[in-house]
């Protein structure tokens, strides 16, 4: 027989990662005019205000720069103690006289890496940015070239430098979620240099400058990222927390004031947290139900799930979180191990179904004819399934 079967059952609330990423519909409203919030556990998108339209993200993009610095640190091909030259034209073009943010570097100057990487994150200096940009590509031009093929390699799908810095430039924008992607992969692949990011303050050149970001300065588990802001772009920030291993990215952008930027980005990331919570489902390799088997030289075949499987959702909603395992049932024999056999359906308010597939724990032979015979024979005297 090939009958559709449905098991359904509801796990407790205290059982509780395939990580499932979720978009929930937004339930909270911000003045920011892109806005991109992320639980990066689960890749669960708790928030989203325009975050794929691009946008000018003023220094917020020096966050492309400082990933090509640490990619080529991590592969060797660089050194924290190595040291960069300072040309005239970085001095000029990213210096205070042109109005934008500096570290106070000077022509002629021999600057190690690692004070060129606190000169970005903690100063936002553009000096610093630029004297990177020539070392490493020659121009700040081929520099910007190289910085949008590698974002586009990497799934950036809306980015595009025209320099190493956020200077204004029409053509120069990235989207809030390409923003928030950067950052997870910063974080996630570049541990041994993200402790920069939570950094306060840093002296060069005998100037003592605060880090811009509001967040690092609260009690809320803030870690980084960085800030932004020009007239075209209005005041930005690409934010970090993180809570008992989980953490939370935020991008904001298009804010009125330092003061809004941050009210508004400790506001979102409390909401995150406080709403949201991360569910641990199911470990890789647990059996989720068992499933009849017909003809088989066994009555039943546990069905798994092969990856982790944490759930990201409101805590207000876990409770009507619903299970769903469905097969077409008996299972006829043969099966193999390994064999995608069910489907697992998590359902919840808000929330798009989502399906996993089940495998077969173990191998299933068919009965030989005798066997085939004495089951069929069950079957139409009791209604047996072997």
């Amino acid at each position: 027989m090939n009958i559709f079967h449905q098991l359904r059952f509801f796990l407790p609330i205290a059982a509780l990662a395939v990580v499932m990423p979720f978009q929930f519909a937004s339930a909270i409203e911000t003045p920011a005019s892109h806005a991109y919030l992320v639980d990066t556990t689960t890749d669960a998108v708790l928030l989203d205000k325009n975050g794929d339209i691009p946008m000018h993200p003023a220094s917020m993009s020096k966050l492309m720069t400082l990933f090509m610095v640490f990619e080529r640190l991590q592969d060797g091909r660089i050194s924290l103690d190595d040291k960069f030259y300072v040309s005239e034209n970085a001095w000029r073009k990213g210096g205070a006289k042109t109005g934008g943010s500096t570290m106070f570097l000077e022509p002629s100057m021999r600057v190690r890496v690692e004070d060129l990487i606190r000169g970005v994150i903690v100063q936002s200096g553009n000096d610093a940015c630029i004297t990177i940009a020539e070392t490493l590509g020659g121009s700040e031009e081929a520099f910007a070239s190289e910085m949008t093929d590698r974002a586009k390699a990497m799934g950036l799908q809306h980015a595009t430098f025209k320099n190493s810095t956020g200077w204004p430039d029409p053509k120069h924008q990235i989207s809030a979620h390409d923003l928030a992607k950067l950052a997870q992969t910063i974080a996630t692949h570049f541990p041994e240099y993200f402790h920069y990011f939570s950094e306060k303050s840093f002296i060069f050149n005998g100037i003592k400058q605060s880090n811009r970001n509001p967040l690092i300065y609260k009690d809320m588990g803030a870690d980084g990222l960085k800030t932004g802001h020009t007239n075209d772009s209005g005041y930005g920030l690409v934010g970090s927390a993180i809570r008992k291993g989980r953490r939370l990215v935020l991008v904001v952008n298009g804010l009125s004031s330092k003061k809004m930027r941050s009210s508004e980005s400790e506001r979102l990331l409390e909401w995150g947290f406080r709403e949201f919570g991360n569910y641990e489902l199911f470990k890789g390799g647990d059996v989720v139900t068992k499933a009849d088997v017909w003809l088989g030289d066994k009555p039943n075949v546990s069905l798994l799930i092969k990856d982790d499987l944490t759930l990201t959702l409101p805590k207000k909603a876990r409770r009507a979180m619903k299970v769903t395992v469905r097969y077409k049932g008996p299972l006829p024999a043969p099966i193999q191990q390994g064999q995608t056999i069910a489907t697992l359906t998590i359902t919840a308010p808000n929330m798009e179904p989502k399906e996993i597939p089940l495998v077969a724990s173990n191998t299933v032979h068919q009965l030989g004819l005798v066997g085939r015979l004495g089951a069929a024979f069950d079957f139409i005297i009791w209604g047996g399934t072997r």
